[in-house]
């Protein structure tokens, strides 16, 4: 997908007349940053079926998909291709520049929560289990920059069965991810990937 944009882009700049209807149709889905891009490990894809796979990308805001990730879009696929297909899941979705990147106070908002997916299921991007937290768009405030939106998808250990406590189902903001994960010996993540955007009219 970020190939064949790049590519299009490219065609466009280099054929006479394409500029203009062609050109401006196009959009570019900008790579991470090096510091950000070294989050992403393990092949995860997120898949929003307008664009493809945003894994390790900046969402632009040409064709309106900042507005459309804000306010229309469901929740995206997620697909790992290296699930043991007999291994259980735990998928977090946070964003960890809650109300900003410089001052994220309220690390981690948690956007999506699901537990108990089979691998097979991960395999092809069918994320179903038991949903913890529904999940919520990503609708950063306006001028508080970037957010990052993080995926981790954690190896769930047998026969445990994860849950959230009655203060965590009452709050998304501050949550406390370390301490969930420690909870129940989720250990690090089999892979994570994530993808920037920030407020569509900024």
């Amino acid at each position: 997908m970020k190939l064949l944009g790049a590519v299009l882009v490219a065609l466009a700049l280099l054929v006479p007349g394409a500029r203009g209807s062609e050109a401006s149709r196009t959009c570019i889905f900008q790579t991470l940053s090096e510091a950000d891009h070294g989050f992403c490990r393990g092949d995860l894809e997120v898949i929003y079926p307008e664009v493809g796979d945003v894994s390790c990308s900046y969402i632009p805001k040409c064709q309106g998909y900042r507005q459309k990730l804000s306010q229309e879009w469901g929740r995206p696929r997620v697909r790992f291709p290296w699930a043991k297909k007999n291994k259980k899941y735990v998928l977090v979705m946070v964003d960890p520049d809650s109300p900003n990147r410089a001052n994220p106070r309220h690390r981690f908002w948690r956007h999506w929560l699901v537990s108990d997916i089979l691998g097979s299921d991960l395999r092809v991007g069918r994320i179903k289990g038991k949903v913890l937290t529904d999940y919520s768009r990503p609708k950063p405030s306006r001028y508080s920059g970037y957010h990052r939106y993080q995926f981790r998808l954690y190896r769930q250990p047998t026969h445990q069965t994860v849950s959230l406590s009655p203060e965590e189902q009452d709050s998304l903001g501050t949550w406390d991810l370390k301490d969930f994960v420690d909870d129940f010996h989720l250990g690090q993540p089999v892979a994570s990937t994530q993808f920037l955007t920030k407020n569509y009219k900024d």
